[in-house]
């Protein structure tokens, strides 16, 4: 079973491939090329994660089965929609397994550390934007607390999408069994 752990900038190059490919494998057969390419290149290369990594207000966390990134999760701590009423909020800004892993548990190991780590920031909601057409994430995050509280814009590319505002409180956060 994958262990998670956080990513140092050594990470970066893999994490940076990781990112690409989870990011198409789910949303290219949707979105037209260039707008994929667009989106990959202002938001995937190893200097962006490098520096991502860095950011005293984030943290990457990262799935790893040996030697492989099976997958990760990326938070942050730099505001929140107004929808999201919290004294003091964390997102999560990205959580993408691969596809070969999907079903086995990774997801909700890697929201369990999500939530953790929330908890030791001292954020009192998590929340988080998915795209109206992805339901698999939508009921994902559902399963995991997680209601819809509002809306906002996601540009991909050139063309402005809708992501679904989702939160949950920090508090109560359901544990694993041992």
């Amino acid at each position: 079973m994958p262990i998670i752990r956080k990513a140092d900038r050594s990470d970066a190059g893999q994490l940076a491939r990781l990112a690409e490919t989870t990011f198409r494998d789910t949303f290219g057969a949707l979105n037209t090329g260039e707008d994929m390419d667009r989106h990959c290149q202002a938001s995937y290369s190893e200097a962006i994660q490098a520096a991502e990594i860095s950011d005293p207000d984030r943290v990457t966390l990262l799935s790893v089965e040996g030697e492989r990134l099976v997958g990760f999760v990326q938070l942050r701590w730099d505001g929140a929609p107004h929808c999201v009423r919290a004294e003091s909020p964390g997102e999560i800004q990205r959580l993408y397994v691969v596809h070969d892993w999907h079903g086995k548990g990774i997801a909700h190991d890697l929201m369990d550390a999500c939530i953790e780590a929330m908890e030791a920031h001292g954020s009192d909601v998590v929340w988080l934007g998915v795209w109206e057409r992805n339901p698999r994430a939508i009921s994902f995050y559902k399963k995991s607390g997680f209601v819809e509280v509002g809306d906002h814009v996601f540009p991909l590319g050139s063309d402005p999408q809708r992501d679904i505002v989702m939160a949950r409180s920090v508090a109560g956060r359901k544990t694993k069994q041992p």
